[in-house]
């Protein structure tokens, strides 16, 4: 049998995979529930955001009418920063914001709660970061319907998510390459060492077989249940020695009166 054939027949190498899989389960249980509570999170304060906003910028409509509503969605649409804004008359045409337009069906959804959907940016929006034309991003977005037909469209971008996703995923696999690098660090010591005292008593216990038998298990102090083991062992090796020598001595004094 090869030696890493006899290495994974043994107990410690076994143990060791079900502590390693043990501990694989409970990482990938913690991360995935980190994940999935702090995204909910940001998405409850991105929710909140858009309804604080969008309350604020209707409460400026009915102060100021529309005319203060174009001057304030015109100016926050300039506004570095992942806010969207959009303002349609009563027939879906564009009127101020940094969304060029948005789909009749979304439209139609005001007064809705805040949903993601898909949107591409303003060319003038890309000037920055000219890769980013023609992809596709995604925002959480609501709409609502102001007196007089105006559509009000307010929403986040979804990419500081993704990013916070994104780095979850490589805390995952940094963790796993961890875990599995001192699951295997782990099991090469432990094997080695229990290979090491397992090899000594079947040294020890060969050469008892073969007749000497003041041969002893050694015992290196550590009052693991190796030296428990032995102590047990040497034992008994030491009443059946006393046997043997009783023995011998009978089967002389029976030897010397025949």
């Amino acid at each position: 049998m090869s030696a890493l054939g006899r290495i994974a027949r043994t107990s410690s190498f076994k143990l060791s995979l079900v502590y390693l899989a043990v501990f694989a389960a409970a990482a990938v249980f913690l991360i995935v529930y980190i994940s999935a509570t702090t995204t909910d999170l940001l998405t409850r304060q991105l929710e909140e955001t858009v309804d604080a906003e969008i309350n604020g910028l209707a409460e400026q409509y009915k102060t100021g009418g529309v005319n203060r509503l174009v001057r304030l969605v015109d100016a926050r649409s300039r506004a570095p920063g992942a806010s969207l804004y959009l303002l349609t008359d009563f027939s879906g045409n564009r009127i101020a914001g940094n969304v060029s337009e948005a789909p009749a069906a979304l439209l139609d959804e005001a007064n809705g709660e805040a949903r993601p959907v898909p949107y591409r940016r303003l060319p003038s929006d890309l000037s920055d970061d000219p890769a980013a034309a023609g992809k596709t991003h995604h925002a959480l977005v609501r709409i609502t319907v102001l007196p007089g037909g105006f559509r009000l469209l307010v929403g986040r971008d979804l990419a500081e998510r993704e990013e916070f996703r994104a780095v979850i995923r490589q805390a995952f696999q940094l963790s796993m390459a961890v875990i599995v690098l001192l699951g295997l660090g782990t099991w090469f010591f432990v094997t080695r060492r229990v290979l090491k005292r397992i090899d000594a008593v079947s040294e020890t216990t060969q050469t008892i077989v073969a007749g000497d038998l003041s041969r002893r298990i050694a015992v290196d102090g550590s009052g693991d249940e190796f030296d428990r083991l032995a102590v047990s062992v040497n034992a008994m090796l030491d009443r059946i020695e006393q046997l043997m020598r009783g023995l011998k001595e009978v089967s002389d004094n029976i030897a010397h009166d025949l």
